[in-house]
């Protein structure tokens, strides 16, 4: 899923890596941190951070519940016209629809963010 952000690139990247942004993709409490480390949402999800490609890329491991199979997160960001495209990509779960409206909804909200 793709959306466009009225923002440059750099501005969009300083947004998803601040608590508020990172609480906004992952869930409360969790933060992102450097490759490799882990991160945790009060919610129960929780992963770690894959691959950090400023202004590029996050990639990031998504556990549903502790004793859930690891699936894979990518967040790819683009310049688009006067702003950027973020692109998610879930990867490895069996029902995408199960999460659509999660990332939307997350994508909606870093948008949404000054």
């Amino acid at each position: 899923m793709s959306r466009t952000i009225t923002a440059p690139i750099a501005q969009v990247w300083d947004r998803i890596l601040s608590p508020a942004g990172a609480r906004a993709l992952l869930g409360p409490g969790a933060r992102f941190a450097g490759k490799g480390e882990p991160w945790r949402s009060k919610d129960g999800p929780s992963g770690v951070l894959r691959s950090f490609h400023p202004q590029e890329q996050l990639r990031w491991s998504w556990h549903e519940t502790p004793d859930a199979p690891a699936t894979l997160v990518e967040l790819d960001l683009q310049p688009e016209d006067a702003g950027t495209r973020l692109d998610l990509q879930h990867h490895g779960v069996e029902d995408r629809s199960a999460y659509e409206a999660r990332w939307a909804a997350a994508l909606d909200r870093l948008g949404a963010m000054a």
